[in-house]
C-alpha cells in the first residue's frame, strides 16, 4: 500500500510541475491553466505537451524561446 501512496505522489508532483507558466521573449506568457484557446489548446495542456508547431500567438516565436516563469 505504501508504494501505491509514494506513486500517487509522485504523479501528482508531476503534474504540479507541468502547471508551470512559460514567457515569450515578447511578453506573452503561456498559462496551461488557461491553455490557448484561440489556437485549438485546451485549458490544463502542459507547455511540455504543446504540439511541436505551436508558435507564441501574439508574436509567432517557437517554443525554444520561452522560458519557465517562477
Amino acid at each position: 500500500m505504501q508504494a501505491i501512496e509514494q506513486l500517487c505522489s509522485n504523479l501528482n508532483a508531476g503534474k504540479e510541475n507541468n502547471m508551470t507558466k512559460w514567457e515569450c521573449p515578447c511578453g506573452y506568457v503561456y498559462d496551461p491553466e488557461e491553455g490557448d484557446t484561440e489556437n485549438g489548446i485546451s485549458a490544463g495542456t502542459a507547455f511540455e505537451d504543446l504540439p511541436e508547431d505551436w508558435v507564441c500567438p501574439k508574436c509567432g516565436a517557437q517554443k525554444d524561446f520561452f522560458e519557465p516563469v517562477d
